[in-house]
């Protein structure tokens, strides 16, 4: 029940004499607060953000600090602009009406209402208690008597002067390679001012089905004044950029437009089209705006309560079975993982494929002569040995050999210039449709009533491009439109079996966004088979997930040297263990200490829920000798550290209260933890090797 404090009331009314009468309004919890500005002539500004231990200096000219940028078809961009997404054609002219101030579930809510004679645009801003975050977003409405065509609308907007020079965080993604964030000064990027401004932004941009296959749909700048965080939420394609204007820097996030992605969006008289969410977190340092988002993350994060206990899985995939699986080849492993300690087994792909299982998804049927005595076989015996079975999907997509592929029309898949897009041998299907909705709901019910699964891994491993002409104003109009349908889908899946746990696969980490993240249970981080370079995707991966949904693979091999298993172990340790890997064929020590720190991770983890990450050595890269992350939470630290391929041997880690720090595995090892007066000295002779440390 939403309870109205006020409406239509502007606080701290306050006279300028040189510019007329202005009012401000302040809109803030105990961590952050927003100033407005609502001018005499009706525009509103956004004149400063701050929070505990962020700076702020006085702007330049207010009358570039706009709430909501959005650019009509027809309309004057009335700027020296280049690619830049600045003064659109409606910012300047879209002139306050109301606004609407009230507290929810979650915190306070503002809803500033503008309007032309074109649109009425409502834009959002969400503010939570107890942490630094604002989720923004807008609305648009045509109230002209024709048409109007979008083409850019942002979901958050914010100018403001930079206190020395600011640096700017690009978390760089790609398959086998996720979560390579790195740091640059903007002159590093081209952002070179020796003129009174530049046509130059710092921008990325993704477009097509995979949200994350470069760059990560998020970033965070900082200077002497503090660090913004900001993600994008949208399953698709998105936008930032950073850019001058007026002696200040912009930053602006939106979802899809015409000129990165090929989307517009055409409204007819009293149609609304709704922006994809936003959501920017400020601190004074990078690890505390982290911290603050990742609070965020958990208030969006629609969980449930099997995966909450975070149990231990077991995927067949990975170093192990490798897409090829058959009852003979199924049992030992099965038996093997129960030994471990895993509660979760997942048969991974090639379960349905007589061969090749590339070009044949669709049917989802069980090969017979892989399962002679029935897949259900196959569940029953990981049931027995106390297991909750699972199995592989690829739902969003249908082979070009599959089976029933004549059962469904073009209407049915993604379209462009009159033919169905193929790629890597599939063609995406269409979650608008109503028969591949029903389709995809069919192949869920059987499998959960038929083999008794209660995890399903959701894989997605095409990227099908721009989007669809079916039923759309644009190629972008169509994806956007179904990227929000499959979401929808999603939920209706998770209301009908609500103790299903689903993961987030796309080809690993190809589709790391909170629009997927908010639903899905859990994030498959990477498809990286080398466990040494898996240990930066796994220090980073707070970043960009929570450490309660990041499944990172533990792929012990039978050929591995003494520090292997261990390694592999710490990788996932903190986060969400996905064991895999030869385990069939491991030796009696290799087995043992995979067991430890199986043994040690179900101690840990009632603690994962509440971690937040904290970076010691500062960002991990894979060009670096060690990488290490942090997690705490109220009265406790964990600590991983991993030796690289160098010869260094030494790392020196600056802590706060490290006196009782300790190491809890491997204990069998040849590092050395030694304490001193600014936290701790690691010493680590091999190469590869990893340890964990409480503090």
């Amino acid at each position: 029940m939403i309870n109205i404090i006020s409406v239509n009331t502007v606080k701290m009314p306050i006279t300028d004499k040189n510019k007329g009468n202005t009012m401000l309004l302040d809109f803030s919890n105990e961590l952050i607060n927003f100033k407005f500005q609502i001018t005499d002539e009706g525009n509103v500004n956004l004149l400063d953000i701050s929070a505990k231990g962020v700076k702020t200096l006085p702007k330049t000219d207010e009358r570039r600090c706009r709430i909501a940028e959005l650019q009509i078809t027809g309309g004057n961009q009335n700027d020296h602009h280049g690619a830049k997404h600045t003064i659109t054609s409606e910012s300047d002219t879209l002139k306050y009406q109301s606004h609407n101030y009230y507290d929810n579930e979650y915190g306070k809510k503002l809803e500033f209402l503008l309007k032309n004679d074109k649109v009425a645009v409502t834009v959002h801003y969400q503010i939570y208690n107890g942490i630094s975050v604002v989720r923004s977003w807008s609305e648009v409405e045509n109230i002209a008597d024709e048409p109007i065509g979008i083409e850019y609308v942002s979901s958050f907007t914010y100018t403001f002067t930079q206190n020395g020079e600011p640096k700017v965080y690009i978390p760089h993604n790609s398959w086998c390679s996720e979560l390579g964030i790195k740091e640059y000064k903007l002159s590093e990027l081209g952002f070179d001012r020796v003129y009174g401004f530049t046509l130059k932004r710092v921008s990325e941009s993704n477009t097509g089905t995979w949200s994350s296959k470069e760059t990560l749909p998020l970033g965070a700048l900082t200077d002497n004044a503090g660090t913004i965080f900001w993600q994008i939420e949208n399953n698709g394609s998105w936008n930032w950029e950073i850019g001058d204007i007026a002696d200040m820097l912009y930053l602006k996030l939106s979802g899809p437009s015409e000129q990165e992605n090929g989307w517009y969006k055409e409204l007819k008289k009293g149609e609304k089209f709704q922006t994809v969410k936003a959501a920017v977190s400020l601190a004074d340092t990078f690890d505390n705006a982290l911290c603050e988002i990742t609070k965020y993350r958990r208030i969006i994060f629609n969980n449930n309560k099997p995966n909450s206990k975070l149990p231990v899985i077991f995927n067949d995939y990975m170093n192990c079975l490798s897409g090829d699986p058959t009852t003979e080849k199924l049992i030992p492993i099965i038996d093997k993982a129960a030994q471990l300690g895993a509660e979760y087994f997942c048969v991974d792909a090639g379960w349905y494929a007589d061969g090749t299982w590339w070009e044949t998804v669709g049917e989802w049927m069980p090969c017979d002569w892989r399962f002679p005595g029935g897949i259900k076989e196959v569940f029953d015996f990981i049931k027995e040995k106390g297991m909750v079975p699972g199995i592989w999907l690829e739902i969003e997509v249908m082979g070009i050999n599959c089976p029933i592929l004549d059962k469904f029309s073009d209407d049915c898949f993604f379209m462009r210039h009159g033919k169905r897009i193929i790629d890597h041998g599939r063609y995406q299907l269409d979650f608008r449709n109503k028969k591949v909705r029903n389709y995809a709901t069919k192949v869920i019910d059987r499998v959960v009533a038929d083999y008794g699964v209660g995890y399903i891994k959701m894989d997605y491993n095409i990227e099908a491009g721009l989007g669809t002409e079916i039923d759309a104003d644009s190629f972008g109009d169509g994806l956007l439109e179904h990227n929000r349908a499959y979401l929808c889908w999603i939920k209706s899946i998770k209301q009908k079996y609500p103790d299903l746990i689903l993961e987030n696969c796309a080809s690993g980490g190809m589709r790391m966004d909170y629009a997927m993240l908010g639903e899905m249970h859990i994030q498959s981080t990477s498809d990286q088979t080398n466990y040494g370079p898996m240990a930066v995707i796994a220090a980073n991966s707070p970043i960009a997930v929570l450490p309660e949904q990041a499944a990172m693979w533990s792929y012990p091999l039978s050929t591995g040297d003494e520090n292997e298993a261990a390694y592999n172990m710490i990788n996932s340790m903190l986060i969400r263990v996905h064991l895999s890997g030869d385990v069939a064929n491991l030796t009696e020590k290799q087995f043992a200490d995979v067991k430890e720190g199986i043994k040690v991770y179900k101690e840990i983890r009632k603690d994962i829920p509440n971690f937040l990450p904290f970076y010691p050595l500062g960002l991990n890269t894979y060009q670096k000798p060690f990488a290490a992350v942090g997690y705490k939470t109220k009265d406790k630290r964990y600590l991983s550290v991993w030796k690289m391929d160098t010869k260094e041997q030494r790392v020196e880690i600056s802590l706060e209260n490290s006196k009782n720090a300790k190491l809890l595995y491997p204990l069998d090892t040849d590092a050395r933890l030694q304490i001193n007066d600014n936290g701790i000295t690691l010493n680590m002779p091999s190469k590869f090797s990893a340890v964990l440390i409480g503090l």
